[in-house]
């Protein structure tokens, strides 16, 4: 008994009833079984302070698209959720918290704020993955991981210890990046380089024992309070006799050497750079060549220290306007120049990031970033689209030793432990006795790991590693990894170079790389903007369907996309109109299933070859990541060729015995297609359908994925059925031009000496009739065109009397006023540019435009008189 379908959809009435049978049934669980050959994809873990934004929801469609059609496909498909502790973010969120009791993190103590810490995992981590159930994400819920839970915690300790056992990570004082605000160490990749208007302020240095100067510019005045020397390139003859004299900081007295070295730009400037090697990453190159003394002047907090003497307390913009002052009633301040310069900002708080000398713990690159270059040079890793694989390699090529000591309490604890003999213990747990000297005064490293060094581990922690589990065996490495653009060297390049590393291979063969959902002016969404759109609300009023077709239609790999209202709701048209015509099927085939007929006519054949040829190019995108052009395909499939021409084919068809059953057949059978093509990208609505198209079956989601077939490759048909429909349009067109009422039927006469061309008209008749709004068709080889309009097709010529398809004396009528608004608009225009003062006063681009109007109107006038010469010709 077929399940009848409601009269109109909602989305409001099915989306959480399916999906909670999908998840009662076990649909989204994969099991390691070895027999079945695996697909798997772990989910970018959102962080646990997100909400939903339109970036998740692309993301997870994209992801989910992807999960369902190899599941359909005969894979074991594993989509694994989670979530990351988001350590910065995260700790920010608490700390702001506490501060509206008037607490900080001093007064709660560190076991204080990690109880705090979890509470609010508790309370929100879960949160975003509920709310991505609401997009029908098929994932694996039974295996869902927090980079922080048990198992994984347990991988990130094996992994910092053995890279350390192996000498790849190491302590040491390095010139970092230091957010002020934060108060913490952050990564390369988490600076966002800002244009900004900023100034050169050029000072002069007092060489010792003279009277000369070296005259240099600055950005930053405050750092002046750590200089260690001046440079020159050694080339350089205007300051060659300066190269080993004393230059003197006047505010301070420290005295500093000149220096030569090549990596000043002798044409940059003045051709001279002051030398701050514990505040410039360069300057920080230039010390370890020379040798030079580094002198921190900076507290955490971006205060100037007790180095910078009577400067120390103050903030270093505060300083930095004190020492132009104090340069200026020297003498020693020349001028400042307003420039526009790129300054590296904390991308999480906006802070201007201070370069300092900090004791930190790094990762040793250049050996792990090899094998990654290689993976991709060598074709086993594919980036799609390939222009991003240049990001990837430039990031590679150029990485740097990796800072992954961060100064928070939020995160994974570094497993060093200091004796007070001096001797470091790097170990899994907590030493009993220092192995050195037998102590037992044993403190642990107050600082944690950078969030991405967990994050780095998501495609083999998830699946049980260090441990030999069956799903590692079964599931690793991963197929494709779906990800934005935006974090490539976050994320993306760490998870390669450590699966390499500790699991022998990469972590997936694929990187599909989408771009971001942009407001409609192409912007991107942000709070400060306030053009954010929130995806549940979408799905509160469209349905989840309705927002996964928008997103995801017209997109490429790579590219960003413009997120328009109007395009959901013309996507809630293309739902309506799916399940309208599925109703009409539905009706018409009853409950009683409908068996292959003997034989289908040339129209069955035409859309069932057209629906083979689908679910051929629907694979070839999909394998290619073309999800929006596979889509694309499938919608215009169902729109134009199944329901507006298929459909109206055979409508005449239903109420005659001998073809009937052919149509229904074929009805029921291009719809499953479409249904099963269409599901990974509208789960929702086409399990609805399904479920009452094909009661005989469990559920669409598990059906099997259609396949291409042979038998119902019919290229002859499908010419000759597009014959029909060149000559429907054609038709159409002119009925249209010559306004003849939808309701006006005609005669039509389709003339053509080729015979086997009037055999495919006479074949399609019927539906080429009521298509055509035909009172009756003639099909004959010749005709005379007297009094007719025609449309020419190939290999024939359609005729319609003139007379028929008008009221000849209401059409000469609409002319004649027509005629007359021609008429008096080209003898305005005319009497405009025959204007002698006009024409000279008026501008060119106006006196154009006249023109333009003159030529247009003028045609059109001429086209008007000879409509209503050829009617008043043709009067009976």
């Amino acid at each position: 008994m077929k399940k009848e379908m409601a009269k109109t959809y909602d989305p409001t009435a099915v989306e959480d009833r399916l999906y909670a049978m999908w998840l009662e049934r076990g649909y989204f669980r994969a099991e390691a079984d070895t027999s079945k050959k695996p697909f798997t994809i772990v989910m970018p873990p959102p962080n646990i302070t997100g909400q939903l934004h339109m970036g998740h929801a692309f993301d997870c469609t994209l992801q989910d698209i992807l999960i369902r059609w190899k599941r359909m496909d005969g894979y074991n498909a594993l989509w694994i959720p989670g979530t990351d502790h988001a350590s910065i973010s995260t700790e920010v969120r608490i700390v702001n918290k506490m501060a509206e009791e008037g607490l900080t993190k001093a007064d709660v103590g560190r076991d204080g704020f990690l109880k705090r810490a979890w509470e609010w995992r508790e309370e929100y981590g879960g949160r975003i993955l509920k709310q991505l159930r609401k997009f029908g994400s098929s994932c694996d819920w039974s295996r869902e991981r927090f980079t922080m839970d048990e198992g994984l915690s347990k991988a990130v300790l094996e992994v910092f210890v053995r890279l350390y056992d192996k000498g790849l990570i190491y302590r040491g004082e390095k010139l970092i990046n230091w957010c002020p605000k934060c108060r913490t160490t952050i990564s390369d990749a988490e600076v966002n380089h800002v244009d900004r208007e900023s100034w050169f302020y050029y000072f002069k240095y007092p060489i010792e024992g003279t009277d000369e100067f070296l005259t240099f510019a600055t950005t930053r005045p405050e750092t002046m309070l750590g200089d260690t020397a001046v440079a020159v390139n050694p080339n350089d003859e205007r300051y060659a006799k300066f190269v080993g004299k004393a230059a003197v900081m006047p505010v301070t007295g420290v005295k500093m050497p000149v220096i030569a070295d090549e990596y000043v730009d002798m044409e940059f400037g003045t051709g001279v750079v002051k030398i701050t090697p514990a505040h410039d990453p360069n300057d920080f190159e230039v010390g370890e060549r020379h040798n030079l003394k580094r002198v921190n002047i900076m507290n955490d907090d971006g205060t100037i220290n007790e180095n910078g003497g009577a400067y120390a307390g103050m903030d270093r913009y505060e300083a930095r306007e004190k020492i132009v002052s104090d340069f200026e009633k020297l003498g020693l301040f020349m001028r400042k120049e307003e420039i526009r310069n790129a300054v590296g900002v904390h991308e999480r708080c906006q802070t201007v990031v201070e370069p300092l000398i900090k004791l930190q713990w790094f990762v040793k690159m250049d050996r792990l970033a090899k094998p990654a270059i290689e993976a991709y040079t060598s074709k086993k890793l594919r980036i799609i689209p390939e222009r991003f694989g240049k990001i990837y390699l430039n990031w590679l090529e150029n990485i740097r030793d990796w800072c992954v000591s961060r100064q928070l309490w939020w995160g994974h604890r570094i497993p060093a432990y200091y004796c007070e003999c001096g001797f470091t213990v790097v170990s899994r747990e907590r030493p009993e006795k220092c192995p050195e000297c037998g102590g037992s005064a044993l403190t642990q490293d107050d600082d944690t790991l950078d969030t991405w060094f967990s994050s780095a581990l998501w495609p083999f922690s998830t699946l049980g590693w260090p441990d030999e589990t069956p799903e590692l065996k079964c599931f690793y490495p991963t197929d494709v990894l779906v990800t934005s653009y935006d974090i490539i060297f976050f994320w993306v390049v760490r998870m390669v170079f450590s699966g390499i590393e500790h699991m022998g291979e990469q972590p997936f063969k694929d990187v599909f790389i989408h771009g971001l959902i942009r407001d409609s002016l192409g912007r991107k969404m942000s709070k400060s903007l306030d053009n954010g759109v929130d995806p549940l609300e979408v799905i509160e009023k469209h349905g989840a369907d309705a927002l996964r077709l928008t997103i995801v239609t017209g997109n490429s790999p790579g590219a960003d996309s413009r997120y328009y209202p109007e395009k959901v709701e013309a996507s809630g048209h293309f739902l309506n109109k799916l399940w309208n015509a599925s109703r009409f099927v539905l009706m018409n085939v009853g409950d009683d299933d409908v068996e292959k007929p003997g034989e289908l006519t040339p129209a069955d054949k035409w859309i069932l070859s057209k629906a083979n040829a689908l679910i051929t190019k629907t694979n070839a995108h999909m394998n290619a990541y073309e999800l929006g052009m596979a889509v694309s395909g499938i919608h215009d499939f169902i729109w134009d060729e199944y329901c507006d021409w298929y459909i109206e084919m055979v409508k005449v068809r239903l109420r005659d015995d001998e073809t009937k059953s052919a149509a229904l057949w074929t009805l029921k059978r291009a719809l499953t297609i479409a249904l099963k093509l269409l599901h990974p990208y509208m789960p929702f609505i086409t399990e609805e359908i399904f479920q009452s198209l094909r009661p005989e079956e469990e559920s669409l989601m598990i059906s099997a994925w259609p396949r291409y077939d042979e038998n119902f490759n019919f290229p002859k048909e499908e010419k000759e059925i597009e014959l029909i429909k060149e000559a429907v349009r054609g038709v159409r067109a002119l009925r249209s031009d010559m306004n003849a009422p939808p309701s006006k039927k005609v005669h039509v006469t389709v003339v053509s000496k080729n015979r086997e061309t009037r055999r495919v008209f006479e074949d399609g008749r019927a539906f080429f009739a009521m298509l055509a709004a035909a009172s009756d068709v003639e099909i004959v080889s010749e005709k005379s065109a007297e009094g007719c309009v025609t449309i020419v097709v190939p290999d024939a010529v359609v005729y319609m009397s003139a007379a028929e398809l008008t009221d000849r004396e209401a059409e000469i009528k609409r002319l004649e006023k027509e005629r007359e608004k021609l008429a008096f608009e080209v003898t305005r225009v005319k009497g405009m540019l025959g204007n002698e003062g006009f024409v000279k006063k008026a501008p060119a681009a106006l006196i154009k435009e006249q023109e333009e109007k003159m030529g247009k109107y003028s045609s059109m006038l001429d086209s008007v008189e000879a409509q209503i010469k050829s009617l008043r010709l043709n009067a009976p």
